[in-house]
């Protein structure tokens, strides 16, 4: 991944310059499907799928393997820790489930707090010297979405802003700005 035409040369001068990007409309409307979330803090089977099959239609034969009672079983053990880490443990030990599509789990069910982690995001914030390990910005352990997340929540916090506004504008940014292929050589990053 290279980036064409790149001028910043930190991630708060690109946050500073550019427009925050609002949702999608696709997930947007998982979005609002899932403001019940903050209250009942579950998950069904059905919400579970549509993140999954947004973020990675080609897990989604894993992720149909997990039973209901399974979902909200692991979903009301998610939302009731205070622990990221176990957040993410008990996201990923469902079928199909990585840490890309935890975050997405996390993000779509509180955008206000959480930001998707995923190969665009994670190399623009290598280009910009913001992380230092994973160029490829794939097979991410806990240790680096965590500190992604921080990343951005910093971010937003300064911004007063959600945190999936900040990812999403990071992702958009490295979409336009983006040379070569997406998973090729990361040598010119």
């Amino acid at each position: 991944m290279g980036l064409k035409n790149f001028q910043y040369t930190s991630l708060g001068e690109l946050l500073a310059s550019e427009t925050l990007a609002a949702e999608d409309l696709p997930a947007a409307k998982i979005v609002k499907r899932l403001r019940h979330v903050a209250e009942d803090r579950e998950l069904s089977r059905g919400e579970f799928l549509d993140i999954c099959q947004w973020k990675s239609p080609r897990s989604i034969r894993q992720c149909e393997r997990n039973a209901a009672r399974t979902v909200e079983e692991v979903s009301r053990k998610v939302f009731a820790t205070g622990s990221e880490k176990r957040r993410v443990e008990l996201l990923t030990n469902l079928r199909g489930v990585s840490i890309p599509t935890a975050s997405a789990i996390l993000a779509l069910s509180d955008p206000q707090n959480y930001g998707i982690i995923d190969i665009r995001v994670w190399q623009l914030l290598f280009s910009l010297k913001s992380v230092r390990e994973n160029p490829r910005g794939q097979n991410f352990t806990f240790a680096q979405w965590y500190h992604f997340l921080k990343i951005l929540r910093y971010h937003a916090e300064r911004l007063d802003c959600p945190v999936r506004n900040v990812e999403l504008t990071l992702f958009k940014f490295h979409q336009r700005f983006q040379k070569g292929t997406l998973y090729g050589d990361t040598s010119r990053v």
